[in-house]
């Protein structure tokens, strides 16, 4: 099944449209590599993906277990390497409520640290997560 499409918009810069919403994401090479940095690159959206599925998959598994974790949210660090120019690792760092018990913070890292983006991802591409409760 066709989940999206990609069209080139010339000068380094994409619109993905998701095809059962018509929902659109724009992306620009970063100003790194020749862009001009106005979106997200293709491999911001990498890691960002992965902040959102660690994010859902915690979200699924609060409703299971009834844990609030409204507020939650995630800062995202993404370093590159070179030869070849890839991701080198993904930094990322989920804030929760400190109201959150330590049994059920276990089970949302466990939930976060499953999520499918991140076990799709190379091995060798570092994944950094943080978890801060405020």
């Amino acid at each position: 099944m066709k989940i999206s499409e990609v069209f080139y918009q010339n000068n380094l810069r994409t619109k993905a449209i998701h095809i059962a919403s018509g929902n659109e994401i724009i992306t620009d090479a970063p100003t790194d590599n020749n862009g001009k940095g106005e979106a997200f690159s293709p491999t911001d959206l990498v890691a960002t993906a992965l902040a959102s599925c660690m994010l859902t998959i915690m979200g699924i598994i609060a409703q299971k277990y009834k844990i609030d974790i409204t507020g939650a949210k995630a800062a995202i660090h993404k370093i590159m390497g070179s030869n070849p120019r890839r991701i080198k690792e993904i930094i990322i760092e989920i804030s929760l409520n400190k109201k959150i018990n330590s049994k059920n913070r276990k089970l949302l890292k466990k939930a976060a640290l499953l999520c499918p983006v991140g076990k799709s991802l190379e091995q060798d591409i570092i994944q950094n997560v943080r978890f801060n409760y405020v």
